[in-house]
């Protein structure tokens, strides 16, 4: 009797942890925007001190990319987004490591900026998608 008093009466769910509005690829975005404009600028300098400044902060802002993809990953996409678009989990782990050392974390070269963008661009596109739904 006394559990069925204390049992709920209404169940909720919900596919999000938070209301989705605090989701959003365009954190990723933004911070690859700005590692890929970083290593720009780190390619049109000759002055040392500059440019080990552009690799500390192209490291940091490409560590944000990961965390921001892995709050969508973890936090926001769900079983069925998973299951309707089956490439998202490759898509995201390429994306982070796209972000990582082997991606703009290593490299100064802007093609790697734009690398991670291209992949982000698919994963909004998903995103948005399942946002409709």
């Amino acid at each position: 009797m006394l559990s069925r008093i204390l049992s709920p009466r209404l169940e909720a769910t919900a596919h999000c942890d938070l209301p989705c509005g605090v989701y959003d690829p365009a954190q990723a975005r933004i911070e690859a925007e700005s590692v890929k404009m970083i290593q720009q600028k780190y390619q049109d300098s000759d002055d040392p001190e500059y440019r080990t400044r552009a690799i500390v902060i192209a490291e940091q802002r490409s560590e944000l990319v990961k965390h921001h993809l892995w709050v969508l990953w973890t936090d926001y996409f769900k079983p069925p987004h998973f299951e309707k678009y089956p490439q998202l989990h490759e898509l995201v782990n390429k994306a982070t490591k796209a972000a990582g050392a082997t991606g703009t974390k290593g490299s100064m070269d802007p093609a790697t900026g734009q690398q991670l963008l291209d992949y982000i661009a698919e994963i909004d596109k998903i995103f948005w998608e399942t946002k409709q739904g």
